[in-house]
């Protein structure tokens, strides 16, 4: 028999039972048990789908709203890189930003912007400017973007890699494991550029990953540095 003291609060509070999964689900199971194998309770039986869905309908949730606040971090993430390369007053100290601050805020271990131009990579006002820049021959982002393949141009590109010679990134291609390629046009007139994102990090950069902030992060690096190349 069930003790006078825990039947009175029972009654008196009936709904504490009922919020209780884990004591409905036992009870509903020792219901089960004294009807006997040979009957079905059909309500028993919904009661268990339902709990089923509401566990199928919990575990969506929770992984919206993980997503949702993984895009806002990402979101906050840009905006501060955004605001942190229209910093710099002139060109120099725009690449060195890009190298330091921005690529802490993106959380990539190498930034490089590479320019295709007929101009000699030897050049001394080029050399001034650092490891950020690199002045390639006409033709050399399109192919670097394909590997070589008969594939489209995307205006992102994302993908792991361990890069096959140190042009780009130099003395670190060695750590490279994952890239995000931002394809940059400069207006009519122009030579391409590509703005590239390297990690250490294989799983940084996938091609399942979306796109759109570093498309959007590439669309107002682009208009910068038409001001600065103008």
């Amino acid at each position: 028999m069930i003790e006078q003291d825990l039947r009175d609060r029972i009654l008196a509070e009936p709904e504490t039972i009922l919020e209780d999964r884990d004591l409905m689900s036992a009870l509903i199971g020792a219901n089960e048990r004294a009807m006997g194998s040979n009957i079905f309770d059909l309500r028993g039986i919904a009661m268990e789908r339902l709990e089923n869905r509401l566990d199928r309908l919990e575990d969506t949730h929770r992984t919206v709203i993980a997503a949702a606040y993984e895009n806002l971090a990402g979101t906050n993430q840009v905006h501060r890189a955004i605001l942190q390369m229209l910093d710099p007053l002139n060109f120099e100290d725009f690449l060195k930003t890009m190298a330091s601050d921005v690529a802490a805020t993106l959380r990539v271990d190498c930034v490089r912007l590479v320019l295709e131009s007929v101009q000699s990579a030897d050049d001394p006002a080029l050399r001034k400017l650092g490891d950020v820049l690199f002045v390639s021959e006409p033709g050399f982002i399109g192919e670097y973007l394909t590997a070589g393949r008969n594939i489209p141009l995307r205006a992102v590109t994302l993908r792991q890699t361990i890069p096959s010679s140190d042009q780009i990134y130099g003395d670190r291609a060695g750590w490279i494991r994952s890239e995000a390629l931002l394809k940059l046009d400069f207006g009519k007139g122009r030579l391409p550029g590509l703005l590239v994102l390297g990690a250490e990090d294989p799983h940084q950069f996938k091609p399942t990953h979306g796109t759109d902030l570093l498309t959007f992060f590439a669309g107002v690096f682009e208009r910068t540095m038409r001001r600065w190349l103008s």
